[in-house]
């Protein structure tokens, strides 16, 4: 009897671990993209998913992310590889929208002859092609971003935030698009006003039996004091104002995510609603940035939309659908071997315009144009982990820094470079040039390695031919790298100026992991 009772004990077991594991394999973790892309916009196209996001001053500009799942993405490439003739910098909150068998992308940027944000729009026949700039089309006041299209039976519109930087309450408009989708028609009207004075945006619209559901984001959205949460107000027609959610907010911080909002809505194939937005991390992965994470959407019996999950926003979220395995970032390795630079590389292009060259023999030549060597050429990638490693190898042939770099801006980074007959650790912040660390290195090539620990501590170390060698001191703190609404890169550094006789600092090899 007690064999039987062991036995069948036993066998409880298995089926109890074995139902553990299935169920596993029935939820993901959000963030669903682990990296920096702030305000995402979410479309369905040709039976898959397409998502960009804030590109702010990095280059090129919005990028753009593919899946087939909502779980797994893959970047596939940019929306503008070149700033756009009228925009100077500010690229924020691009909205992708399908019409007429093309994407759209309605985005907001800074304009160069009076440097306000307003909202341009370009066009493509797919979301993996180069999208036409057709200019700016919302220049009214002194700001108008986050832009959000609605198609109503036919009549386009776009909505928007309005009156940001004003002495008066905050309000979401809306107007009448063309045919075309390139013009507006009429005057603009209000969907929603600040009345709380606590600040709105982020918004978008989606229609269920009578009502106009308009989502829309609250209070603080970046930095470490960010607040953002997710609400809804609604309205039967949409040209008439929306009335809030008594019961709002229905997305908010939770032990998992410091805050949450600007997102848009796609559905599946079967009709379910899934909204995509941007959230903090606590604690070390907040230095991560603004990492999208999705969450489908339902209506309850009360006729407003609800999380499926709840208010809080989690990590952990049912499948959309059976037989999706999410994958998981291990590393990131580049052999130079193409002549075309990956789609994953980007470039501050505020502080020097980047002079960045594959050979297709495994060779990245850097360089840039700035005046002077504070205006240094730096080659990145996003924050993939709060703990993670990166490394290159450098031919030492020049005087002018080059090396690898975890930067924020021209003025906050932190590098480990060679200068001439010598090897710096370096700390710039607020445009002070502390070097921490400087030993003698005549090796010709160098391989220079970094450890990032909690997202702002590093280490260094280097292998000059006898094996890596840690430097001094064991760490770096790196907290002053990050900008308020941006988050510090790894990459590698150049101060070689296009018009100096010094040869194009000379990298190979470049692999980035998870520690």
């Amino acid at each position: 009897m007690n064999r039987l009772r062991h036995l069948i004990s036993s066998l409880l077991m298995v089926f109890s671990l074995c139902n553990v594991n299935a169920q596993e394999l029935e939820f993901y973790q959000n963030p669903v993209i682990r990296t920096d892309l702030a305000d995402p916009s979410v479309i369905r196209f040709d039976g898959a998913y397409y998502a960009s996001g804030t590109s702010s001053e990095w280059a090129p500009f919005y990028p753009i992310y593919k899946s087939t799942d909502l779980v797994n993405w893959i970047q596939v490439g940019h929306v503008f590889e070149q700033k756009p003739d009228w925009t100077e910098g500010s690229f924020w909150a691009p909205e992708l929208y399908v019409y007429n068998n093309k994407v759209y992308c309605y985005y907001s940027a800074r304009r160069k002859s009076d440097h306000k944000s307003y909202i341009g729009v370009a066009v493509a026949d797919t979301p993996e092609k180069a999208f036409e700039d057709k200019g700016p089309l919302v220049t009214i006041g002194s700001e108008c971003i986050d832009a959000f299209v609605f198609n109503d039976n036919g009549q386009l519109y776009i909505t928007w935030k309005a009156y940001g930087l004003d002495p008066r309450p905050i309000e979401i408009l809306c107007c009448k698009l063309s045919n075309d989708g390139f013009h507006l028609e009429g005057e603009p009207f209000t969907l929603l006003t600040d009345e709380e004075s606590i600040g709105i945006e982020g918004q978008c619209i989606i229609r269920k039996d009578d009502w106009y559901y308009l989502l829309y984001s609250a209070r603080g959205c970046c930095g470490p004091g960010s607040d953002y949460e997710v609400r809804v107000a609604r309205s039967k027609k949409i040209t008439e104002p929306f009335q809030k959610y008594s019961d709002n907010p229905i997305l908010m911080r939770s032990d998992d995510f410091q805050a949450c909002g600007h997102g848009t809505v796609t559905t599946t194939s079967d009709g379910r609603l899934y909204y995509l937005c941007h959230s903090y991390q606590h604690n070390a992965k907040f230095y991560m940035g603004r990492q999208p994470i999705v969450q489908e959407l339902v209506f309850g019996s009360d006729q407003w939309p609800h999380f499926k999950t709840g208010r809080l926003a989690t990590i952990r979220q049912p499948m959309p659908s059976e037989g999706i395995k999410q994958g998981e970032w291990k590393q990131f390795a580049d052999n130079f071997a193409s002549r075309k630079l990956g789609v994953s590389w980007t470039w501050n292009y505020t502080f020097c315009d980047v002079k960045a060259e594959v050979n297709g023999n495994g060779k990245l030549l850097l360089s840039g144009n700035g005046i002077k060597e504070s205006n240094a050429a730096v080659l990145c990638q996003r924050t993939p982990d709060s703990d993670y490693s990166f490394a290159v190898n450098v031919l030492n042939n020049g005087q002018s820094m080059r090396g690898i770099v975890l930067y924020g801006d021209a003025g906050n980074y932190v590098a480990l470079v060679l200068r001439g007959k010598k090897l710096q650790t370096i700390s710039m912040c607020n445009g002070k040039d502390t070097v921490l660390s400087e030993i003698p290195m005549k090796r010709r090539s160098i391989r220079l390695q970094a450890e990032v620990k909690d997202s702002r501590t590093l280490s260094f170390m280097f292998d000059d031919g006898n094996g890596m060698k840690k430097l001094e001191p064991c760490s770096v703190d790196a907290s002053h790298t990050t900008p308020w609404d941006r988050v510090a890169r790894p990459g590698v550094i150049s101060a070689v100026l296009v018009s100096s006789k010094e040869k194009p600092a000379e990298f190979s090899d470049f692999q980035m992991w998870k520690r």
